[in-house]
């Protein structure tokens, strides 16, 4: 993924985002337990609805107010691109599996995008504190500190990850994560499955893994990495080495250093 030029927040849109996010986060934090909530897939279910229900009812309206003319995304399982402009594309509990089973990986995100690229991010841990933060073209941070990807330049001694983007994915799909998984594991040093994907890629922007892929398109799970791993100077392709927008069908987030080897064993399988 590419921006095509810097995005101008202006001076206060990072900082009114943060906020709001972080307000968010702590109506998710107050949800949280340190045991599962819920034994049937029902019960599952109508817990991560109210996650979703309960953040929503304070992001919303502060996002829209702060870029005036901005749309929301409604859905956030959904993939493919949006209609040209400014979206809010929202994820008020990524992890919210996790969440609900009284794990510790989950957040909350928003990312504004713009005909399709996403332009600025908050990513908030309500758990430990942190805040990760983007803007094209103005680098990725960590509680304001800049983030810097990986310098590895050998895939065989390379972290990498993946998972599946939502419950229900076809066949197919599940059979290219295996097979891309042991591909992986033949290739690369260790291999993480696991989910959300937001949560894989801040550890790729923070330079602690190397590489994330995906077969699914949820845009939700990706826009906020995709925009953290760019800037702090990865490289975020479709698995053709396309640049990667919301239109794609898969992705690839990874260090320049291992970018190349990392496509060559996966798009065979893309």
């Amino acid at each position: 993924m590419s921006t095509a030029m810097p995005f101008d927040a202006g001076t206060t849109l990072l900082s009114d985002v943060t906020a709001a996010v972080r307000t968010a986060g702590r109506t998710l934090l107050d949800r949280h337990t340190p045991h599962a909530r819920g034994v049937s897939l029902d019960e599952v279910v109508a817990e991560i609805h109210a996650n979703d229900d309960a953040v929503l009812d304070v992001l919303r309206e502060p996002l829209l107010r702060a870029r005036p003319g901005s749309r929301w995304a409604e859905d956030e399982l959904a993939g493919g691109a949006l209609p040209p402009g400014e979206w809010w594309v929202v994820d008020p509990a990524e992890g919210n599996i996790n969440h609900v089973h009284g794990m510790e990986e989950w957040a909350v995100t928003a990312t504004l995008v713009r005909d399709n690229r996403p332009v600025l991010t908050v990513v908030h841990l309500p758990l430990n504190g942190d805040t990760y933060t983007a803007v094209a073209g103005g680098g990725a941070h960590l509680n304001g500190r800049a983030l810097k990807v990986s310098a590895k330049t050998d895939l065989g001694a390379a972290l990498s990850g993946t998972g599946q983007a939502r419950p229900g994915e076809d066949e197919r799909t599940y059979r290219r994560i295996g097979d891309s998984v042991t591909a992986m594991l033949l290739s690369g040093l260790v291999v993480r499955v696991s989910v959300p994907a937001t949560m894989q890629l801040i550890h790729v922007a923070a330079g602690r893994t190397d590489a994330f892929w995906q077969f699914s398109d949820v845009r939700s799970g990706l826009v906020a990495g995709a925009l953290l791993v760019s800037e702090a100077g990865g490289t975020v392709t479709d698995l053709a080495g396309e640049p990667w927008s919301t239109a794609g069908r898969d992705f690839l987030a990874a260090a320049p250093g291992i970018h190349a080897a990392a496509l060559k064993v996966l798009s065979p399988l893309a």
